[in-house]
């Protein structure tokens, strides 16, 4: 599967994007034969290799004769619909600005038909961000992942005068994305780059396990004194039948709980959605037997299952990282035994194979009920599905 990671180390912008995949190997020939088809007055791209704190980038330059016009969004997607780009690319053209004038609308509080595009709707900006349609159609990931992304700060002048970092427009694009602490005195991320990422990015977090086939570097306009002011893309492939994406490690340790306070306060954070819980036995300082508690939760969990240990255990501090797990795909799935249906997990490995899980609780529940023995029930729903046209039911993905 052919996947794309982009480290915004120094944010993101339209000229950094396009930069990063023209040195990524997407053809600067084919990008500007779409924007050709535009219509835009003379409007040309040039590629330059520059340096960025000695590291060497692809700086895209977009080069036009004069105008003055500032475009509503109706303007673009007429441009966008009478051009010569392929059906994809002008529906991820239109979904980019759609996008942004969503966003714009939102902060004016007024309609996307009225929104009226200022910076965003000059030459240089259309071009970027068709010029990135373009690309990212003619690259053609199955997915995609980012890093957490940096914003900058400070203020900076736009047509409605000066606003902090983020401007009104990207703070809205950047709803839901996780932001990275950078102290630059500058705007990292533009309303532009934002919605790159609000529209083709799957997920947000570290690397994924991949083969990486080519690296692009895109410079910004500034050579910052903090860091290089690059965009890096990493496009490569990773295995098919193994997902990757990334959860949240909560961990406490404890030497002064009791067992069964323990063992109530990992009841409460199943409840809650965590999606593992376990405890270690580990030797603390003084040569005192503990236990250290994990738990595996989902970032808009993680709040609610702190809140859980502090009050259930007592302890004054929980360590909590980001990592990334690889998982098979799931479904759930039912099968038919002597004494009634079980219900379980089917999970595909790389090479084919399916497995089956029998869940717990349903075995149990049979057992109890027909004075079986838990063992029996499992290995005879294992054995109902391993058997060729089983009698079983298929159900939702897990």
């Amino acid at each position: 599967m052919k996947v794309v990671y982009i480290d915004c180390h120094s944010g993101i912008s339209g000229d950094m994007m396009l930069g990063a995949l023209v040195d990524a190997g997407v053809p600067l020939e084919a990008i500007q034969a779409g924007i050709d088809s535009l219509g835009l007055p003379e409007c040309r791209l040039e590629s330059s290799i520059v340096k960025r704190k000695g590291f060497r980038a692809t700086k895209i330059s977009v080069r036009h004769a004069d105008q003055k016009a500032h475009r509503h969004l109706h303007h673009i997607t007429e441009l966008i619909d009478r051009s010569s780009l392929t059906d994809r690319q002008k529906i991820l053209a239109r979904q980019l600005f759609t996008r942004l004038g969503e966003a714009e609308a939102r902060v004016h509080n007024t309609t996307i038909e009225k929104v009226h595009f200022h910076e965003v709707g000059a030459v240089d900006s259309i071009a970027d961000i068709v010029g990135v349609a373009i690309a990212w159609d003619l690259l053609a990931p199955e997915r995609t992942y980012c890093s957490p992304v940096p914003v900058g700060g400070g203020t900076i002048q736009i047509a409605h005068g000066s606003v902090s970092v983020p401007a009104p427009a990207t703070a809205e694009l950047l709803k839901g994305i996780p932001l990275a602490e950078s102290s630059v005195p500058c705007e990292l991320t533009t309303p532009t780059g934002a919605t790159f990422l609000a529209t083709l990015v799957d997920q947000f977090g570290p690397m994924p396990a991949m083969t990486v086939d080519a690296i692009g570097y895109g410079a910004g306009d500034r050579d910052l004194a903090e860091q290089p002011n690059l965009l890096r893309i990493f496009v490569g492939q990773s295995e098919e039948g193994v997902a990757s994406d990334v959860v949240w490690v909560l961990e406490t340790n404890l030497d002064d709980v009791p067992a069964e306070l323990i063992g109530h306060c990992m009841n409460r954070l199943c409840e809650a959605g965590a999606l593992d819980v376990f405890a270690t036995a580990v030797q603390m300082k003084k040569n005192r037997p503990g236990v250290q508690l994990t738990v595996l939760c989902d970032r808009p969990a993680v709040e609610k299952l702190e809140a859980i240990i502090f009050r259930e255990t007592g302890t004054l501090g929980i360590r909590r990282w980001q990592t990334s797990r690889h998982t098979l795909p799931r479904r759930r799935h039912v099968v038919s035994t002597a004494w009634g249906p079980v219900q379980g997990v089917v999970a595909q490995t790389p090479d084919g194979h399916t497995l089956f899980s029998p869940e717990y609780d349903s075995c149990r529940l049979l057992a109890e009920q027909h004075g079986v023995a838990l063992r029996e029930v499992y290995q005879a729903a294992v054995m109902v599905f391993s058997r060729p046209h089983a009698d079983s039911a298929p159900n939702d993905n897990v």
